[in-house]
């Protein structure tokens, strides 16, 4: 591991709600940043089966949970004072909860598990600079991607990118945390960070395409993407069907990605039963899409927040 002057680099592990690492793979105190307690996705996933395990396989070794996403069992945690939880509209994104007193007050820590995306990289870089953004304006830059509200500044827009042509691409994670913590020089990491942004243009033209697929069904618009997993960019695809109707949904390798403007007022956390996430976007294993857009269609107007 890359080590830079002043800068201790803690273990890094990449993680999703859905798919933690085990609990005894992660040495050391360990701080989890923008890792939402999971929700219930057929019997496979749920808070019981996935987040429960991980917290108590972790133990005393713990040492902070620091997330802003919707759940309803943020309240059973409310008196451990590890677990620093909001909700996605009091926090648009998690960095800015990582503050120069909640480093310190935690302490010395061997492991870090965020999240995959910008998000979660931001935050782990921020804690690694004790509490300190690694450029001024990062929090808004990761508040700007996270809710797709406002535009972000360069940097991230090329991190952005970059992450979702490559979101598998552990590699380029690591690279992207050294690249933030080591004063975002020319090197190594900055060549792959380059590299995955230039792949993501290519992505584009494929989602640009399928984006002329859409049809309108209510507030519904809706895209299959069969034959073309992994060739575009979700994100900017789901924002293309809310051009044209209020809830965009994705079809892609038998799920659905259901999702609306951040301020939209919609819950499909709530809609669907599914316990906990972010209100605006779920993916839930593919159903009859036929009664999935009409729960939609049948549901109360929303107020927009």
């Amino acid at each position: 591991m890359l080590r830079f002057p002043h800068v201790r680099l803690p273990h890094l592990a990449f993680a999703s709600p859905r798919l933690l690492p085990k609990a005894e793979k992660v040495p050391g105190r360990v701080v989890v940043l923008d890792i939402a307690f999971a929700a219930t996705v057929g019997t496979s996933v749920s808070f019981e089966l996935t987040t429960q395990p991980f917290i108590k396989g972790l133990g005393d070794r713990l040492a902070a949970w620091v997330d802003h996403h919707d759940h309803e069992r943020h309240a059973e945690f409310a008196r451990d004072p590890r677990f620093v939880l909001s909700t996605k509209a009091e926090h648009g994104a998690c960095p800015e909860m990582v503050t120069e007193e909640l480093v310190r007050t935690t302490g010395p820590i061997d492991a870090i598990v965020t999240h995959v995306d910008l998000d979660g990289l931001y935050a782990a870089a921020k804690w690694i600079l004790d509490g300190k953004q690694p450029y001024k304006g990062a929090d808004d830059d990761a508040r700007a991607v996270d809710t797709r509200i406002g535009t972000p500044g360069a940097i991230a827009t090329r991190i952005d990118r970059a992450l979702r042509a490559k979101f598998r691409d552990d590699q380029l994670k690591r690279a992207v945390v050294q690249w933030l913590v080591g004063g975002m020089g020319k090197g190594v990491q900055d060549d792959l960070i380059a590299e995955a942004a230039a792949e993501f243009e290519r992505k584009d033209a494929v989602t640009r395409e399928l984006s002329r697929r859409f049809t309108i069904r209510g507030r519904v618009a809706v895209v299959d993407t069969e034959g073309l997993a992994g060739q575009f960019d979700k994100t900017d695809l789901l924002l293309a069907g809310q051009e044209r109707a209020p809830v965009s949904i994705v079809r892609d390798s038998g799920m659905l990605t259901i999702a609306a403007g951040f301020e939209s007022g919609w819950d499909f956390v709530q809609l669907f039963e599914l316990g906990g996430g972010m209100p605006t976007r779920v993916t839930i294993p593919e159903q009859k899409l036929d009664a999935v857009i009409q729960k939609i269609n049948d549901a109360p107007e929303p107020t927009p927040r």
